[in-house]
């Protein structure tokens, strides 16, 4: 496939636009480290032994620990928002682009750190640490699978709490993310007001519409109808693929937009003298690499994670009003998984109730995924919003 069409499937899925990779010769090396908490109690009382979740951070840190950014990632991403493991990794993190020395968020002024949430979906990735039902249940023996408790939004933002105050940093300079990653940004807002200075919440509203929770479930869907899934009992038999692959297909749809799909793809044919119009078998090329990129994707993922995760995203709610840090909310008008008609009202909540928030538009074909690939369009608002 392309790899410029296999680039960044940002946003809540991950790997398809048409954005360039940032690797170049002198990129940032990060190193993956495990944070660990005996025992982590969720939002709704349940208990989870030997949490662990990987991190890895950029910069240094300042005398009194001041200048430290949190990055949050979105519903398929991972901590690696920028930099790469290895010289020879063939691209850096995502948002690589706006993280690093002298970019928008500079490193060379900033301690950036990112880590990956609890349920990942990419569990079988080789930098990824993250607990979920594939982890072992330390009380069985056997992976948690169905058992695991259901986490949200919150979860995800209190163990992180637990991992910056680990650091002995009092209070974020900022926290910021895209999607997922903003419904984390707004979380922190909320949850932690007296611990980070601002957010910077990116292609995201402050909680999930009905409208998005009926999309997470259709997206969940494929992976419960397929047999294998088995009540999500899969962890000693043949995984669940076809369903994952399937749901995989839907959030990179969804991520895009009608724009993208013209551009990129039109109504060619997957294969010259395979025309669509003489057999059903016979595949348009957008089906084609929707295909693959799933594909590629549910390899290194798991399907039991896919579904905490829709569940996560589905209990986000945190109330604009409760907003009190200063805000910056950059959105994509052809958004169709937070739609510009949401984000608005959510930004005209946190102004009504007294907080300073800015916006802006991220102008591009990709829709929610312009998050990634047209961030540079914002550089500078970026950069003039932390340095206030």
């Amino acid at each position: 496939m392309n790899r410029r069409i296999v680039a960044i499937l940002a946003s809540l899925c991950f790997i398809l636009a048409s954005a360039p990779s940032h690797a170049q010769s002198g990129d940032v090396i990060v190193e993956k480290k495990t944070f660990e908490l005996p025992i982590y109690t969720t939002v709704t009382g349940d208990t989870i032994k030997a949490v662990k979740i990987g991190w890895e951070a950029f910069g240094t840190l300042n005398a009194d620990k001041s200048n430290a950014i949190l990055v949050t990632h979105y519903f398929s991403g991972t901590s690696h928002a920028f930099g790469k493991y290895t010289p020879a990794d063939p691209v850096a993190g995502y948002w690589d682009a706006i993280i690093g020395p002298g970019k928008a968020i500079d490193t060379d002024k900033y301690y950036v750190l990112s880590s990956d949430t609890l349920v990942n979906l990419n569990a079988k990735m080789a930098n990824v640490v993250t607990t979920g039902p594939a982890s072992i249940n330390p009380d069985t023996g056997k992976p948690y699978g169905m058992s695991f408790p259901v986490v949200s939004i919150e979860d995800f933002v209190r163990v992180q709490k637990a991992l910056i105050d680990s650091l002995g940093i009092k209070k974020l300079k900022a926290v910021v993310g895209a999607s997922m990653g903003g419904l984390q940004a707004y979380q922190w807002a909320a949850s932690y007001p007296d611990s980070v200075d601002r957010i910077v919440a990116v292609v995201a509203s402050t909680s999930a519409e009905p409208f998005l929770i009926g999309w997470l479930d259709m997206w969940a869907q494929p992976i419960r109808l397929d047999p294998k899934w088995n009540n999500g009992d899969y962890y000693d038999k043949e995984p669940p693929l076809d369903g994952l692959k399937a749901a995989l297909e839907l959030v990179t749809l969804q991520a895009n937009s009608w724009e993208w799909a013209r551009k990129t793809f039109g109504t060619a044919p997957a294969e010259a003298g395979k025309d669509p119009a003489k057999a059903l078998a016979n595949k348009f090329k957008i089906e084609a690499v929707l295909e693959q990129s799933a594909a590629a994707r549910a390899a290194v993922a798991d399907a039991n994670h896919f579904l905490y995760l829709c569940r996560a995203n589905q209990l986000a709610a945190v109330d604009p009003a409760n907003i009190k840090v200063p805000a910056l909310v950059l959105y994509a008008p052809n958004d169709l998984v937070f739609p510009e008609l949401v984000v608005q009202e959510a930004i005209q909540r946190i102004a009504a109730a007294g907080t300073s928030v800015e916006s802006a538009t991220l102008v591009g074909p990709n829709g929610h995924i312009n998050a990634f690939t047209q961030i540079t369009q914002r550089a500078g608002q970026i950069t003039a919003f932390l340095a206030k």
